[in-house]
């Protein structure tokens, strides 16, 4: 079977299991149900392209498939930030009420942070990712480590607000953000078909990229902060989502079995969408809204990964 074939049969099961959710049970009420359904399947197509599209340029730029966005941080950094919202200002201020500010206030946080500690790290000549890797791997513990403080000293009835966080959810999703998200996630993709072209040499490793002519230390700085922002899109708009880049990404690879990062991104972005229609059906359909799609999502993702290290060990 072909690579574009493949695109192909997946792009069909994504419309089908899309168009599945939308009509599925809805009755006489169109004018309702549509427009509320159509804007949870935005949001899961925006944070599936989000997620799978930086877990795949990530494990790229740091050659390892066990790895994933959320190594750096940006995950705890972006609960350390509702907690601490909520901690100083409580659930009732105009920060947390308000979704347009809230989401705009992650992002420009998670964002400044990242370039923050992009250029304080690549200062220097010399320094690689995985010293980068290490230094956001401490970042992550102590941002968590400053959360769960909070999160124990806050009252009960504001921790439920900060619990909500720490679940991806796809209800409730504001219009506004939809509109702000796919904006941004137009921009970046706009501004890294430049890079593509650098990614399959990338592959190779860092000596092998220099020798064949890539400026590696400006190509992947670049690229990191395309990675950062559309982490920092995802998150900020439902919640982390620890494992689905993990999963989509390695599912890709064997699926697609090619080199080339026009496929692998292609269809690491459709399967993520299956991965988020197929397991909001789930939570709605089977599990009556008793559990989260994250839960699920890590659940699986969390056995591949022990998978992953298994098979990595032999």
């Amino acid at each position: 079977m072909s690579k574009n074939t493949k695109i192909i049969g997946l792009t069909i099961l994504a419309i089908v299991l899309i168009l599945l959710y939308i009509f599925i049970n809805i009755g006489n009420n169109w004018g309702y149900i549509v427009p509320r359904r159509s804007v949870k399947i935005i949001a899961i197509v925006i944070t599936g392209a989000a997620i799978a599209f930086s877990t795949v340029v990530f494990q790229t730029i740091t050659n390892n498939r066990i790895l994933t966005p959320s190594i750096i941080g940006l995950d705890s950094l972006y609960l350390l930030i509702q907690t601490f919202i909520v901690f100083f200002f409580g659930s009732t201020s105009f920060i947390v009420m308000n979704k347009n500010v809230n989401f705009l206030l992650s992002i420009s946080l998670m964002v400044l942070f990242a370039g923050f500690f992009y250029k304080v790290l690549f200062r220097k000549e010399g320094r690689n990712i995985y010293f980068l890797l290490l230094i956001g791997l401490i970042f992550g513990t102590f941002f968590q480590s400053v959360s769960t403080f909070m999160q124990v000293l806050i009252d009960p009835n504001e921790f439920m607000f900060v619990q909500d966080r720490m679940f991806a959810s796809f209800n409730n999703i504001n219009t506004n953000m939809l509109m702000v998200s796919t904006i941004l996630l137009v921009i970046i993709f706009l501004y890294f078909l430049k890079y593509l072209k650098y990614l399959d040499v990338l592959a190779l490793g860092r000596d092998e990229a220099i020798n064949l002519g890539v400026d590696y230390d400006h190509v992947v700085k670049r690229l990191l902060v395309v990675v950062a922002i559309l982490v920092s899109i995802a998150t900020a708009l439902v919640g982390p989502i620890t494992f689905l880049g993990l999963l989509v990404a390695n599912v890709a690879y064997e699926f697609m079995k090619t080199y080339q990062h026009k496929y692998l991104i292609s269809g690491a972005v459709l399967i993520s969408i299956v991965a988020l229609v197929g397991g909001q059906l789930l939570v709605e359909r089977v599990f009556t809204f008793s559990t989260t799609i994250s839960v699920i999502v890590n659940f699986i993702g969390g056995i591949y990964f022990i998978y992953l290290l298994l098979r990595g060990s032999k």
